[in-house]
């Protein structure tokens, strides 16, 4: 067993009152608006055929063969947003551990939190300058309000070991992810009403207007409810660590020790392979489902909106169950059945009828129940396996593969596609994700892992 490295934290944290949680579950209502109409539905097909038009292609055409060159590379239309998508998890390597190192040490992490979520909806309301063929600051705002995101996360999740105990954590995390979902598709139900009532038939323009200020509402949206949890979350004392100077040096300092001592943690270590592993697929699937819906099953706009708002409501009932599940046979347990459930469904979204919206909507039920319950479960789960005073950091890196920031995925997804021109292939790659994520997480010794990292386990795993 690896020895416990116990940091010098300053004073216990105050217990968390009911409001104070209720703050927290809403940051996840506010920020869920990007993550659902944004990254989910209307991104990838807007940035695309924007990047399409800038290639060449014809406005509403069914296929598009043509390139951009961004940067003087050469890359295919298709696979321009797949493409950004890693190069924003790239930057976020370096970015997302100093976002944690920083918050740990800083006794004002709400204006950390503030500051990051800010700069994201800001990027994200810019949307609405990305007109005819911008493909280029379409993808510059994609890249900050993404990064941003990520960063306000690591902070907003590093809240978490605060707000309850082992036995706890399960539990509100699985409340707050609920929560998110509801929010997300509240506001994707009002957009898709929008679309609905004012797409006209014949007009690919209108509709290329109507999802850039479908995206914009989701940064006004995610502007306006995060100042909920700024007010209602409390300030934790500050980890007592070596430094005392800036802020900002000190962090970049203490992660650099905490590279250095990682190693002391070897289980926690292993555990996140695991999560980054399995997350990535989880994530590509929710990140290009919309390009997938598309471009290679040809559906429409409006059935993309239904089935990712039946996924959203679905979503809050099947993270609140498979907490409620989790409770009876443990994290760890419940996160191992939902992979054998992702599995199954890459084999039947690979098998879906072209132009057939039905069969569509029944597997987005489906990845709907399983969905916020094995993200709600993975990110509890880690908080049992941080060292105390180092919420941050660990986040940090956790979130380097949440939340939409996955990188090998979409980059595996955008090769097989440039290679074969063929989504259904692209997405086949995605199995191994899953299947090796289950295999490494089937191995951590998880009670032996939270006593290692000096934490009490829960009753349950």
């Amino acid at each position: 067993m690896a020895e416990t490295v116990t940091p010098d934290v300053a004073s216990p944290p105050p217990a968390s009152t009911a409001r104070e949680r209720r703050g927290w579950y809403l940051y996840d209502w506010a920020n869920s608006a990007f993550q659902t109409t944004v990254i989910t539905v209307f991104l990838g097909p807007f940035l695309t055929t924007v990047t399409e038009l800038a290639a060449g292609c014809e406005l509403g055409a069914d296929t598009c063969d043509g390139y951009v060159h961004p940067l003087g590379i050469r890359v295919a239309a298709g696979s321009y947003y797949p493409y950004l998508i890693s190069l924003s998890v790239f930057l976020t390597v370096f970015v997302l551990p100093v976002v944690g190192a920083v918050a740990d040490r800083s006794a004002h992490k709400k204006r950390l939190l503030g500051a990051a979520a800010f700069t994201g909806a800001g990027a994200t309301i810019a949307f609405a300058f990305v007109t005819g063929e911008r493909y280029l600051l379409g993808g510059a705002l994609f890249l900050v309000a993404n990064i941003a995101f990520g960063a306000a996360v690591v902070v907003y999740n590093s809240f978490l070991p605060q707000l309850g105990g082992p036995d706890e954590r399960d539990v509100i995390s699985s409340r707050g992810w609920a929560i998110g979902y509801l929010g997300g598709g509240l506001l994707l139900a009002a957009n898709l009403v929008a679309v609905t009532m004012l797409a006209e038939e014949g007009d690919p323009q209108r509709t290329l207007d109507l999802a850039r200020w479908s995206i914009v509402s989701a940064g006004v949206w995610w502007a306006v409810f995060t100042l909920v949890p700024l007010r209602w979350l409390r300030e934790r004392p500050a980890a007592a660590l070596a430094g005392g100077g800036n802020v900002l040096t000190d962090g970049f300092r203490q992660l650099g020790r905490t590279l250095r001592e990682v190693k002391a943690y070897p289980l926690t270590l292993f555990f996140l392979l695991a999560f980054l592993v399995y997350n990535d697929g989880i994530q590509t699937v929710i990140t290009l489902a919309s390009q997938y819906g598309t471009e290679e099953l040809r559906l429409g706009q409006s059935t993309l909106i239904t089935t990712i708002l039946l996924v959203q409501f679905l979503a809050f009932g099947g993270a609140l169950a498979l907490g409620a599940l989790a409770r009876r046979i443990g994290a760890w347990k419940t996160v191992l059945l939902s992979l054998v459930l992702w599995t199954g469904v890459i084999v039947a979204a690979f098998r879906l009828p072209a132009e057939a919206p039905l069969p569509f909507m029944i597997l987005g039920g489906a990845i709907g129940l399983v969905l916020g319950g094995s993200q709600a479960l993975s990110r509890s789960l880690f908080s049992q396996l941080i060292p105390a005073g180092k919420e941050g950091e660990y986040y940090g890196f956790y979130e380097i593969s949440d939340k939409g920031t996955s990188w090998l995925g979409p980059l595996a997804f955008g090769l097989v596609f440039q290679l074969t021109a063929s989504y259904r292939v692209g997405l086949v790659s995605l199995l191994i994700f899953f299947v090796v994520g289950f295999a490494l997480l089937a191995a951590v010794p998880i009670r032996r892992a939270i006593v290692a990292a000096g934490n009490t386990p829960p009753r349950v795993l």
